[in-house]
Protein backbone atom coordinates (compact mmCIF):
# COMPACT_ATOMS: atom_id res chain seq x y z
CA UNK A 1 0.00 0.00 0.00
CA UNK A 2 1.89 3.15 -1.10
CA UNK A 3 -0.59 5.27 -0.61
CA UNK A 4 -2.57 8.30 -2.29
CA UNK A 5 -1.09 12.10 -2.78
CA UNK A 6 -2.67 15.24 -3.55
CA UNK A 7 -0.32 18.13 -4.16
CA UNK A 8 -0.43 21.20 -6.29
CA UNK A 9 0.19 20.33 -9.76
CA UNK A 10 3.21 22.56 -11.26
CA UNK A 11 1.75 25.91 -12.95
CA UNK A 12 -1.62 25.34 -11.34
CA UNK A 13 -3.87 28.45 -9.99
CA UNK A 14 -7.32 28.94 -8.32
CA UNK A 15 -9.16 31.32 -9.80
CA UNK A 16 -11.64 33.59 -8.14
CA UNK A 17 -14.36 31.04 -7.49
CA UNK A 18 -11.50 28.32 -5.76
CA UNK A 19 -11.37 26.12 -8.82
CA UNK A 20 -7.92 25.06 -10.07
CA UNK A 21 -7.04 26.14 -13.10
CA UNK A 22 -3.93 25.26 -15.39
CA UNK A 23 -2.30 27.16 -18.44
CA UNK A 24 -2.59 26.58 -22.19
CA UNK A 25 -0.79 27.91 -25.13
CA UNK A 26 -3.38 29.59 -27.91
CA UNK A 27 -3.72 27.96 -31.24
CA UNK A 28 -5.22 29.19 -34.19
CA UNK A 29 -5.15 27.56 -37.58
CA UNK A 30 -2.87 25.15 -36.70
CA UNK A 31 -0.22 28.05 -35.20
CA UNK A 32 0.68 28.12 -31.82
CA UNK A 33 0.75 31.34 -30.31
CA UNK A 34 2.17 32.81 -26.78
CA UNK A 35 -1.10 33.82 -25.81
CA UNK A 36 -1.82 31.90 -22.64
CA UNK A 37 -5.03 30.97 -21.39
CA UNK A 38 -5.87 29.14 -18.23
CA UNK A 39 -8.16 26.30 -18.45
CA UNK A 40 -10.90 24.75 -15.40
CA UNK A 41 -10.93 21.21 -15.74
CA UNK A 42 -14.97 21.78 -16.93
CA UNK A 43 -13.74 24.41 -19.44
CA UNK A 44 -10.71 22.37 -20.50
CA UNK A 45 -13.76 19.46 -21.82
CA UNK A 46 -15.09 21.74 -24.55
CA UNK A 47 -11.69 21.99 -26.49
CA UNK A 48 -9.00 19.91 -28.06
CA UNK A 49 -5.77 20.02 -26.35
CA UNK A 50 -2.33 19.41 -27.76
CA UNK A 51 0.96 17.61 -26.03
CA UNK A 52 3.38 19.49 -25.26
CA UNK A 53 5.79 17.79 -27.13
CA UNK A 54 3.64 17.64 -30.36
CA UNK A 55 6.26 18.63 -33.13
CA UNK A 56 6.64 22.36 -34.41
CA UNK A 57 8.21 24.30 -36.73
CA UNK A 58 9.80 27.80 -36.72
CA UNK A 59 6.52 29.01 -36.56
CA UNK A 60 4.93 27.70 -34.25
CA UNK A 61 2.82 25.06 -37.02
CA UNK A 62 2.86 21.68 -36.67
CA UNK A 63 4.41 19.76 -38.35
CA UNK A 64 1.76 16.24 -38.86
CA UNK A 65 -1.19 16.63 -40.25
CA UNK A 66 -2.49 14.27 -37.86
CA UNK A 67 -1.68 15.54 -33.91
CA UNK A 68 -1.87 13.68 -30.72
CA UNK A 69 -4.84 15.47 -28.71
CA UNK A 70 -6.94 15.14 -25.99
CA UNK A 71 -10.61 16.07 -25.56
CA UNK A 72 -13.65 15.50 -23.55
CA UNK A 73 -10.91 13.28 -21.54
CA UNK A 74 -10.19 11.05 -24.17
CA UNK A 75 -7.04 10.82 -26.55
CA UNK A 76 -7.28 10.87 -30.19
CA UNK A 77 -5.99 11.83 -33.14
CA UNK A 78 -7.33 15.15 -34.47
CA UNK A 79 -6.46 17.40 -37.54
CA UNK A 80 -3.49 20.63 -36.82
CA UNK A 81 -6.32 22.91 -37.83
CA UNK A 82 -8.79 21.37 -35.57
CA UNK A 83 -6.45 21.67 -32.50
CA UNK A 84 -7.60 24.57 -30.09
CA UNK A 85 -5.06 24.89 -27.16
CA UNK A 86 -1.50 23.23 -26.65
CA UNK A 87 -0.20 22.06 -23.48
CA UNK A 88 2.33 24.88 -22.03
CA UNK A 89 4.66 21.94 -20.27
CA UNK A 90 5.01 18.12 -20.12
CA UNK A 91 5.42 18.50 -16.63
CA UNK A 92 2.16 20.46 -15.66
CA UNK A 93 1.01 17.14 -14.75
CA UNK A 94 2.80 16.48 -11.76
CA UNK A 95 3.77 18.51 -8.68
CA UNK A 96 6.49 19.82 -7.79
CA UNK A 97 7.92 16.97 -6.15
CA UNK A 98 7.55 14.40 -9.10
CA UNK A 99 9.10 17.14 -11.53
CA UNK A 100 12.15 16.96 -9.88
CA UNK A 101 12.71 13.36 -10.72
CA UNK A 102 15.11 12.88 -13.44
CA UNK A 103 13.55 10.81 -16.66
CA UNK A 104 9.63 10.37 -14.83
CA UNK A 105 8.07 9.43 -18.20
CA UNK A 106 10.09 6.41 -18.01
CA UNK A 107 10.04 4.97 -14.32
CA UNK A 108 7.28 2.68 -12.81
CA UNK A 109 4.56 4.17 -11.29
CA UNK A 110 4.64 3.06 -8.46
CA UNK A 111 8.59 3.78 -7.72
CA UNK A 112 7.76 7.12 -9.03
CA UNK A 113 4.31 7.67 -6.29
CA UNK A 114 7.08 6.44 -3.97
CA UNK A 115 10.02 9.11 -4.74
CA UNK A 116 7.13 11.76 -4.86
CA UNK A 117 6.04 11.15 -1.57
CA UNK A 118 9.58 10.96 -0.19
CA UNK A 119 10.26 14.41 -1.77
CA UNK A 120 7.72 15.93 0.16
CA UNK A 121 9.32 14.48 3.36
CA UNK A 122 12.67 15.83 2.52
CA UNK A 123 14.18 18.14 5.01
CA UNK A 124 16.36 20.63 4.45
CA UNK A 125 20.61 20.48 3.79
CA UNK A 126 23.37 21.83 5.47
CA UNK A 127 25.49 21.57 2.44
CA UNK A 128 23.07 22.13 -0.32
CA UNK A 129 25.14 20.72 -3.65
CA UNK A 130 23.85 20.70 -7.39
CA UNK A 131 22.36 17.63 -9.26
CA UNK A 132 24.50 15.16 -11.32
CA UNK A 133 21.27 15.01 -13.16
CA UNK A 134 18.77 18.05 -13.14
CA UNK A 135 15.79 18.61 -14.61
CA UNK A 136 15.29 22.13 -15.19
CA UNK A 137 12.87 22.91 -11.77
CA UNK A 138 15.80 23.06 -9.55
CA UNK A 139 16.44 26.67 -9.86
CA UNK A 140 12.55 27.44 -9.10
CA UNK A 141 12.04 25.03 -6.15
CA UNK A 142 15.59 26.82 -4.56
CA UNK A 143 14.22 30.27 -5.10
CA UNK A 144 10.77 29.00 -3.23
CA UNK A 145 12.42 27.39 -0.67
CA UNK A 146 13.60 30.53 0.89
CA UNK A 147 17.28 29.47 1.21
CA UNK A 148 18.37 31.24 -1.30
CA UNK A 149 18.41 35.15 -1.14
CA UNK A 150 17.39 37.01 -4.40
CA UNK A 151 18.33 40.17 -5.16
CA UNK A 152 15.83 42.95 -6.04
CA UNK A 153 17.95 44.94 -8.48
CA UNK A 154 20.65 44.51 -10.34
CA UNK A 155 24.22 45.24 -9.52
CA UNK A 156 27.48 44.81 -7.87
CA UNK A 157 28.08 42.62 -4.83
CA UNK A 158 30.32 44.83 -2.76
CA UNK A 159 30.61 42.41 0.16
CA UNK A 160 29.68 39.48 1.83
CA UNK A 161 29.98 37.51 5.11
CA UNK A 162 28.24 34.68 7.01
CA UNK A 163 24.91 37.23 7.87
CA UNK A 164 24.85 39.73 5.27
CA UNK A 165 25.34 40.09 1.73
CA UNK A 166 25.62 44.56 0.34
CA UNK A 167 25.02 45.07 -3.13
CA UNK A 168 25.99 48.59 -4.86
CA UNK A 169 22.47 49.09 -7.09
CA UNK A 170 23.39 49.59 -11.01
CA UNK A 171 22.91 53.53 -11.67
CA UNK A 172 19.91 52.85 -14.14
CA UNK A 173 18.26 51.11 -11.49
CA UNK A 174 18.50 53.76 -8.78
CA UNK A 175 15.92 56.23 -7.15
CA UNK A 176 16.83 59.74 -7.18
CA UNK A 177 18.74 60.45 -4.27
CA UNK A 178 19.33 57.31 -2.96
CA UNK A 179 22.67 56.09 -1.80
CA UNK A 180 22.29 52.92 -4.19
CA UNK A 181 23.26 50.31 -1.46
CA UNK A 182 21.04 47.12 -0.74
CA UNK A 183 22.09 45.05 1.87
CA UNK A 184 20.37 41.89 2.51
CA UNK A 185 20.66 39.97 6.38
CA UNK A 186 20.66 36.51 5.78
CA UNK A 187 18.49 34.29 8.18
CA UNK A 188 20.70 31.48 10.09
CA UNK A 189 19.96 28.34 11.50
CA UNK A 190 16.30 29.58 12.55
CA UNK A 191 14.22 26.98 13.67
CA UNK A 192 10.91 26.85 11.20
CA UNK A 193 7.40 25.68 11.52
CA UNK A 194 8.42 21.59 11.12
CA UNK A 195 10.98 21.86 13.58
CA UNK A 196 13.86 21.57 10.76
CA UNK A 197 16.72 24.36 10.13
CA UNK A 198 16.27 27.52 7.75
CA UNK A 199 19.86 28.36 7.06
CA UNK A 200 20.83 30.91 3.64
Amino acid sequence: NIGLINSLSVYAQTNEYGFLETPYRRVRDGVVTDEINYLSAIEEGNFVIAQANSNLDEDGRFIEDLVTCRSKGESSLFSRDQVDYMDVSTQQVVSVGASLIPFLEHDDANRALMGANMQRQAVPTLRADKPLVGTGMERAVAVDSGVTSVAKRGGTVQYVDASRIVIKVNEDEMYPGEAGIDIYNLTKYTRSNQNTCINQ
